[in-house]
């Protein structure tokens, strides 16, 4: 059983590969189910840029750490982050790297560590974290590996990998059917959270590619919303406000304060540290604000911004015609 097991940086980057193929392939399903917190229809396209950008880097990285792997392909991601989705994967990626440093294989108690350590981060990088979201499915899938006896008994065999990673992909898909009822925005769309659902399927990615098995494409069955015949809930519908996203040098203290003023101007407010830096650490940025101007000075008080982009969060607006 599984004898195809390889859970080293090659399987690390089959995982990558395939998460960003999956969800090219799945992104416009999952910008028709995406409305929360905006319904701007991008959950999808921006899952999809945040992990190809994940996946060129771990292409090019030559080591056999898979902590090191893991890690030049979070920053590579967390630069070039897209949206919500993009941004918390970004974070949930660069600290799964933290406990795999220094080794070549990854085993069941090591994935519920960085489970654990990437949950934690990814709550701590949200000014205002929301259940019903994918943080939802990073909790989920954090307590189901650290509850697996493979966790707690320090089994290293590949076969307490295995039920470790399949534990992790169910538990994800119970998340997801979750959040309907966990979000009354979701509940009244009558659908599942697009952003949980990207990350059910980068979770089943990491299954098949460390155990050598093939995909779960039934995961998705029967989940509400998902089904080709339905729509885009999103189209049609104004947003008034914009996105803006960046990476900056920072202190602790200075990120702490720009953190405040944003939530101040806005919304959706994520920082990270993703590297650190000679201030402090590098960090990135993610707000949703009224107006981009004001988010742009109080960025700019603290230091000039790299990797700036300012979006309209309003989605288009399509016109029947005959």
């Amino acid at each position: 059983m599984h004898a195809k097991i390889a859970a080293n940086t090659q399987a690390l980057k089959r995982w990558l590969a395939k998460a960003e193929e999956v969800l090219g392939n799945h992104s416009d399903r999952l910008n028709a189910i995406n409305i929360f917190p905006v319904a701007d229809g991008d959950t999808g396209t921006n899952l999809y840029l945040t992990v190809r950008a994940a996946s060129q880097a771990a292409a090019e990285a030559e080591t056999a750490d898979v902590g090191e792997l893991l890690a030049v392909s979070g920053q590579a991601a967390m630069e070039e982050a897209r949206g919500n989705s993009g941004t918390l994967f970004a974070v949930f990626l660069s600290a799964m790297a933290e406990p795999l440093k220094g080794t070549t294989r990854m085993t069941g108690p090591l994935l519920a560590a960085a489970l654990q350590r990437a949950e934690i981060r990814c709550w701590s990088a949200l000014s205002d974290p929301v259940p019903g979201t994918m943080l939802s499915a990073m909790e989920a899938v954090s307590q189901a590996a650290n509850s697996h006896g493979a966790a707690h008994n320090g089994d290293d065999s590949n076969h307490g990998l295995a039920v470790t990673l399949e534990a992790v992909v169910e538990a994800a898909l119970d998340a997801v059917v979750q959040t309907e009822d966990q979000l009354g925005m979701l509940a009244a769309a009558q659908v599942v959270d697009a952003g949980a659902v990207g990350f059910l399927l980068i979770m089943d990615t990491l299954r098949s590619s460390a155990l050598g098995v093939e995909l779960q494409p039934e995961l998705l069955d029967g989940l509400h919303g998902y089904n080709l015949q339905d729509p885009h809930i999103h189209l049609g519908q104004a947003h008034e406000g914009v996105e803006v996203m960046c990476t900056i040098n920072l202190s602790p203290l200075d990120a702490a304060t720009l953190r405040l003023q944003l939530d101040e101007l806005g919304d959706s407010v994520i920082l990270s540290a993703v590297t650190e830096s000679e201030v402090g650490y590098r960090w990135r940025v993610h707000a949703h604000v009224p107006e981009a101007e004001p988010a742009l000075a109080a960025i700019r008080a603290f230091a000039e911004p790299s990797n700036l982009s300012v979006t309209d969060l309003s989605a288009p607006v399509y016109e029947a015609h005959d």
